[in-house]
């Protein structure tokens, strides 16, 4: 056995060594990393061999906050609002099944199956909602995803751990205060103690947020903004510690304000930790497999294993419901359950809350053998349900460099207005310029855009209109699609309507790259007849992504620029 308090760094390169090795062995046999690193935590933990006793195990706990507040600034970081707008409706339908289905499914059926107190099963339905950041994003950077069904899951783990923490603090504030016997407190407690936790952490995390942002207005080197960015999160994560306030709503507030407000410094949020996110992936789930005990499967087993059936079937059962209300693809709508059932570090974390209050009396250990087993049922089973979703999803092996990257969802319009081209143009280049949140002179890109449009027209036939100009300045290309499914009746060699308008605002030093970008979107529209249909009758932004995307026959016209 080590002994951790004599060499804590034993401990740390032991379980560093292990979580690597076996996260490489599961990938082997074509599973997640994680569940490799969970299930030789379990082996090397007091559960089985006892390498390392349970007592020990907190000499790594520094190392698990502040990996558990890089994760959540990751999370936060993709909150990017304006990029957001387009995928609002996904979103907030999400949202709102997902903190109603979920926990009343798991607190109904808890409650007919077994004859628990309801205050028991109502803490267990609210923290089902909770889903885990850190499985995810390393799934997410595991399998190099990126697309609308990546975005809608990492964006709706930020949100439902938020909600979880909000439902969490009313539930226990109910709980606790009907075994108080005390009315007052319990309506001080569910109003006043979540709007404390949560303006607590928005306040810590914006108010770090903003002094990183001023202490680096000026540093351009990817080194230093590092350097900064790592005493940030540290500064985030201990001020949380000190003053009992959430590690993962500050940091995830820490990361909204530096994606909001530093656009050009992408250093700063989810890339900030590119270079050594494996081995602070490989130490924490093998750490959270040696925190978990199978001594908690015999007294909470079966009401665990209930738990963990209701809460699955809540958040595939919400998320179908809340895709299908929002339109979006069949890819999203039936995978995106499955890839939220991860549950881990805010569970874990949120039992502490109730473990630890006398008030709970012996509902605190049946309570924390069924949270834990639960968890541990999620941890083995959830990251390969992520994976087969991610991959099912299309999303998988995509986040490499392509010709028509510059078209994300949010570059995109199914409802382009018109009716003349310059307001279609107008429309585009206001769309484009919001999303890459760009300071260009708007009237001036319109009066060149226009000049061009008379010295030749770009409406190119087949229902095409490429209208672009050339930009002195910037490192990469800009543009929006717009897609109007009547078709306007401009001037076209074929005499066809125009359904697909693409803008394009190449830098000048960009030559070869506007030309691939040209052939790449004459080859969607002269190509299959049947994507150009799906195309110019496209319901939403997400759809026309997809068929540029993730559709197989995509990289046909959509090639890859690192081939």
């Amino acid at each position: 056995m080590i002994d951790a308090a004599a060499n804590p760094l034993l401990l740390l390169a032991v379980v560093l060594v292990a979580g690597a090795a076996f996260g490489t062995l599961a990938k082997l046999v074509r599973l997640p990393s994680v569940t490799g690193q969970i299930l030789v935590g379990i082996v090397i933990g007091p559960a089985m061999i006892g390498l390392v006793a349970r007592d020990d195990i907190h000499h790594l706990q520094p190392l698990i906050d502040f990996a558990l507040g890089l994760m959540a600034v990751s999370v936060g970081s993709h909150l990017v609002f304006p990029r957001l707008q387009v995928a609002f409706r996904r979103l907030l339908y999400l949202l709102i099944f997902e903190v109603t289905i979920t926990p009343i499914l798991v607190f109904s059926g808890l409650r007919i199956i077994s004859n628990e107190s309801w205050q028991l099963v109502l803490l267990l339905a609210a923290i089902s909602v909770s889903t885990a950041p850190a499985t995810i994003l390393a799934l997410v950077k595991e399998t190099h995803a990126k697309g609308v069904f990546v975005k809608t899951l990492v964006v709706a783990v930020a949100l439902n751990n938020l909600a979880c923490i909000l439902l969490f603090e009313l539930a226990h504030a109910i709980a606790r205060a009907s075994l108080m016997e005390d009315e007052g407190y319990a309506f001080a407690a569910a109003v006043v103690e979540p709007a404390k936790e949560v303006l607590y952490g928005i306040l810590l995390g914006c108010g770090i947020g903003l002094l990183l942002i001023g202490v680096t207005r000026k540093v351009v080197r990817t080194d230093r903004l590092t350097a900064l960015s790592m005493m940030a999160i540290l500064l985030t994560v201990g001020l949380a510690d000190a003053f009992d306030v959430s590690v993962l709503l500050s940091c995830l507030f820490l990361g909204v304000t530096l994606a909001n407000l530093t656009p050009d410094k992408e250093e700063i949020g989810h890339k900030v930790f590119d270079n050594f996110e494996y081995a602070i992936f490989s130490v924490f789930f093998t750490v959270a497999g040696m925190e978990l005990d199978f001594a908690y499967l015999v007294p909470g087993g079966l009401l665990a294993l209930a738990t963990f059936i209701l809460r699955v079937s809540g958040k595939i059962t919400a998320a179908w419901l809340g895709m299908k209300l929002a339109h979006a693809t069949a890819r999203v709508r039936y995978w995106l359950g499955p890839a939220l059932v991860p549950q881990a570090g805010l569970a874990v974390g949120l039992v502490l809350l109730v473990s630890e209050d006398p008030v709970f009396g012996e509902m605190r250990s049946l309570f924390l053998a069924v949270v834990l087993t639960s968890v541990l049922l999620a941890e083995i089973v959830g990251p390969v349900l992520t994976k087969l979703a991610i991959m099912k999803s299309g999303d998988g092996g995509k986040d490499r460099p392509r010709v028509l990257d510059f078209l994300a969802e949010e570059c995109i319009t199914t409802d382009l207005k018109g009716p003349t081209k310059e307001d279609a143009i107008r429309q585009l280049l206001d769309l484009a310029l919001s999303a890459g949140r760009l300071s260009l002179d708007r009237e001036d890109l319109i009066a060149r855009i226009l000049a061009r449009e008379r010295e030749s027209s770009t409406c190119l036939g087949m229902g095409l209109a490429l209208p672009h100009a050339r930009v002195d300045e910037g490192e990469f290309l800009v543009g929006a699609m717009g897609i109007n499914r009547d078709g306007f009746d401009w001037a076209t060699p074929d005499d066809r309507p125009i359904h697909c308008v693409v803008l394009l605002l190449t830098p000048r030093n960009m030559p070869e790259r506007h030309l691939e970008v040209l052939s790449s979107l004459v080859g969607i529209v002269g190509g299959d007849r049947a994507i150009r249909q799906q195309l110019f009758h496209a319901k939403t932004p997400a759809h026309v992504y997809e068929l540029l995307h993730v559709n197989e026959d995509a990289e046909d016209f959509n090639a890859y620029l690192d081939e």
